[in-house]
């Protein structure tokens, strides 16, 4: 399985959060959770002064791109570029190229360090932080990309399905 990279996508200007939107929907609607895992319209908050009076304000930090981390194949490659107001990736000809570790870095995204863990599907774990601390549950998947467990924890009586971080649980002794 390939790794996970930094892509950058040039849209029409004032489209970037529309862009967003439909990416959004069409991982959903094709189940590419698993290959599109973030899109992101980098934005800042700026103090802007308009007849003398101050107000802060977010803006694109920059207008007409796209920010996604994804695994590039064919079917990813085609679904994006493809969404309405994408013009296209960033790099020569129609070749994507992703970020660099020091760009992403420099963009002030943090890169967690990937955890891996000892745990496979019909582990007992506790959590440890988060909504369900000190809840115990069965490990169901195990989700390397996005770093995340779906337990099933005992909720009303009824076996419920739950996503956890990799870094709120820990095995039962």
């Amino acid at each position: 399985m390939s790794e996970a990279r930094w892509y950058v996508v040039h849209t029409y200007s004032g489209y970037e959060n529309k862009v967003k939107a439909n990416i959004e929907k069409t991982i959903e609607n094709r189940h590419l959770q698993d290959q599109i895992l973030q899109v992101q319209v980098p934005m800042e908050d700026v103090s802007e002064i308009k007849n003398g009076v101050k107000k802060n304000v977010s803006r694109k930090l920059f207008p007409g791109y796209v920010l996604l981390n994804m695994i590039m194949n064919d079917e990813t490659w085609f679904v994006v570029r493809n969404t309405r107001g994408v013009t296209g990736f960033v790099g020569p000809g129609s070749k994507p190229v992703p970020l660099t570790f020091e760009e992403i870095e420099a963009l002030g995204f943090r890169l967690e360090e990937k955890v891996v863990v000892d745990l496979e599907v019909g582990d007992e774990v506790v959590v440890i932080g988060g909504a369900w601390k000190d809840t115990t549950g069965i490990v169901q998947a195990v989700n390397e990309q996005k770093q995340m467990l779906t337990l099933t924890v005992d909720m009303f009586g009824r076996e419920t399905p739950v996503e956890i971080s990799f870094a709120e649980v820990r095995k039962t002794e």
